[in-house]
């Protein structure tokens, strides 16, 4: 399995995917489309993140998003049960080369 690097904007935050992207999801809920980010979805295994972070929790309740706290790129966001199954990283941080190609698919995160 390929790793792939990714780091946010100023580098204090690097991440590291081993997983490879199928396609690459696009929310419209009120959080995702204020920060663009593209998701991928994988489980938690699959994603090394280090530096210093930042959480923001939404009133829900479900997830925390995660942003490097020096740049404020959002990185990734995991989820309040440890149960959960699998994290999102931001594909933005990563080589252009691994995503831009990637067929989107579209989320109506505002219905939920």
């Amino acid at each position: 399995m390929t790793t792939h690097p990714g780091s946010c904007h100023c580098g204090a935050v690097r991440l590291a995917l081993e997983s490879e992207p199928e396609n690459a999801a696009e929310c419209n809920c009120s959080l995702c489309r204020r920060v663009a980010a593209l998701w991928h979805y994988c489980p938690p295994a699959q994603l090394r993140v280090t530096g210093d972070l930042a959480g923001y929790v939404q009133g829900d309740r479900t997830l925390t998003t995660w942003r490097c706290a020096n740049c404020g790129n959002v990185t990734h966001w995991t989820a309040f049960d440890p149960d959960y199954p699998r994290v999102g990283v931001n594909l933005r941080l990563f080589d252009p080369a691994l995503w831009q190609d990637l067929p989107r698919k579209m989320i109506d995160g505002a219905s939920y």
